[in-house]
């Protein structure tokens, strides 16, 4: 199945002249076996720190990440996709201009979609279901069994493989996306993720620890499948983490004036809870 991947990227990259593919492909903007080279555009370097801040830099097997933390005693979680005229926003610089800063601690890229900037699959934003999700079979990342889904209600935050999700959850979630593959599938890597591949890119993803904090981490330069799926089980202890995206991560700092270019599909907002409640 790998090697098929493998012909599939690599014709599309033919096709391109080698250049980055189209931001918005859906399921083959990268694939673990090596042939993904796609980068995002260079995040911006932050200014001197303007107030306190969810994200903190770390450095993981010589690759520096960016590890930011949503703590259900601080903040919540909701999702964004449409803007007010109801297209995609896009990009994180097109969110950041509909809200107040002072209100996010931060916002990522949040899950795959299709070329309309649409999710291709399960996504809920503020308790309505745009997108049901998806169990079906093809190529790519996302259709790398198991995926999984990101999903909470107030404080109450999870990630579950999506086969579990379907058998167990009922009620719908105030917010969820789904992307893929796992990175980590109860405390242990995904089965087809290599400890150390070949295949390296920035690349960002999200687990919740036993406390219910959600972590959100993005490489500040190339990471392999294995590097940032460790990076969950080892230090985030997280016994699920949801791999977002490679070639459009993407981070809103307001604190530290950091806002990453490139095109974006659905994003995950986190606010601060405080500000949230302030009339």
């Amino acid at each position: 199945m790998i090697r098929r991947f493998v012909l599939i990227a690599g014709l599309a990259l033919m096709a391109a002249g080698c250049s980055e593919a189209p931001a918005g492909e859906p399921v083959v903007r990268s694939v673990l076996d090596g042939s993904d080279r796609d980068t995002p555009e260079p995040a911006q370097l932050p200014p001197p720190n303007r107030g306190p801040s969810d994200c903190s830099e770390v450095m993981f097997e010589d690759v520096p990440l960016t590890h930011c933390v949503a703590d259900p005693a601080k903040h919540r979680i909701d999702m964004a996709n449409l803007g007010p005229d109801k297209q995609p926003f896009g990009s994180l610089s097109a969110l950041a201009a509909t809200v107040d800063p002072a209100t996010i601690a931060f916002a990522v890229n949040g899950g795959m979609y299709g070329d309309d900037l649409k999710p291709i699959g399960y996504f809920v934003q503020k308790g309505e279901r745009l997108a049901e999700l998806n169990r079906g079979d093809g190529d790519g990342n996302f259709f790398l069994k198991p995926n999984g889904v990101l999903l909470g209600t107030g404080g109450a935050w999870k990630v579950l493989g999506s086969n579990t999700f379907f058998n167990t959850v009922k009620d719908r979630p105030q917010f969820g996306t789904q992307s893929g593959p796992l990175l980590v599938v109860d405390g242990k890597l995904h089965p087809e993720i290599q400890d150390n591949g070949p295949s390296k890119a920035i690349r960002n993803g999200v687990g919740v620890d036993a406390s219910g904090k959600a972590h959100f981490v993005i490489s500040g330069g190339d990471i392999s499948f294995g590097q940032l799926a460790r990076y969950f089980r080892d230090e985030v202890k997280a016994a699920n983490a949801l791999y977002l995206d490679g070639q459009v991560s993407s981070l809103w700092n307001p604190a530290t004036a950091r806002q990453d270019t490139g095109r974006v599909g659905p994003i995950i907002v986190v606010t601060k809870l405080e500000a949230a409640k302030t009339p």
